[in-house]
């Protein structure tokens, strides 16, 4: 396979200025309500970019869980290595990918942990199985094997029954914007980019970006 000939010709849709919400998480909500629309599959999956701790990029998907005007949010373990890296370094990107819909919307800002009560309310929501993992699992750590896992999750179940507590170091994080852009696809790569900056006494400016 050539993998230079791998292309896609975008032209499902346009944004322009006229028609984009003022306020950047109002124009999120209707992105994500057209993708939920759309059954664009896991439309709340998104790359979470950390900094490493030897300032090196660092990478993954996680799945969004909320947003409002306070942010996006997210659950892990503050042990894993994201958790570390946040622990260090504050500053953060997400980014959502709707191929089916030629869309992409990219947010930069600071992350800081969500209130124990909001963990707590979530984590109560998760199967029981998620809920034992969150106690079995040492993310990020090196395993010597499978079945080292599966023996930390008998022992979870073993001790936490069907009732669970939260782990104190599992919970959710909540992503600030500073920036927030959305891309929408167009003919010939001229794609439509427009950026939402924060302004420092509060609103937001919109700037065209160049695709």
């Amino acid at each position: 396979m050539d993998i230079t000939r791998i292309r896609e010709e975008y032209a499902k849709s346009s944004l322009l200025e006229a028609d984009a919400a003022a306020d950047p998480y109002v124009q999120f909500g209707k992105w994500f309500d057209e993708a939920l629309k759309a059954k664009v599959p896991l439309p709340n999956a998104m790359t979470l970019a950390t900094n490493s701790l030897d300032h090196s990029p660092s990478a993954r998907i996680v799945l969004l869980k909320g947003f409002d005007q306070h942010g996006f949010v997210f659950f892990t373990n503050y042990d894993s290595r994201k958790g570390r890296e946040l622990a260090a370094d504050q500053r953060a990107a997400l980014v959502f990918f709707w191929s089916e819909l030629e869309r992409q919307v990219r947010i930069e800002g600071t992350v800081t942990k969500v209130a124990a009560s909001e963990s707590d309310e979530y984590y109560a929501t998760r199967p029981l199985g998620s809920r034992l993992g969150a106690w079995a699992s040492p993310q990020s750590q090196v395993l010597p094997d499978r079945a080292t896992l599966e023996q930390h999750m008998e022992e979870a179940t073993r001790c936490h029954g069907e009732q669970p507590s939260r782990p104190p170091h599992w919970g959710g994080y909540r992503l600030r914007p500073s920036q927030l852009e959305f891309w929408q696809g167009r003919t010939s790569r001229l794609h439509d980019r427009l950026n939402y900056v924060a302004l420092p006494g509060g609103g937001w400016k919109i700037q065209r970006l160049a695709p």
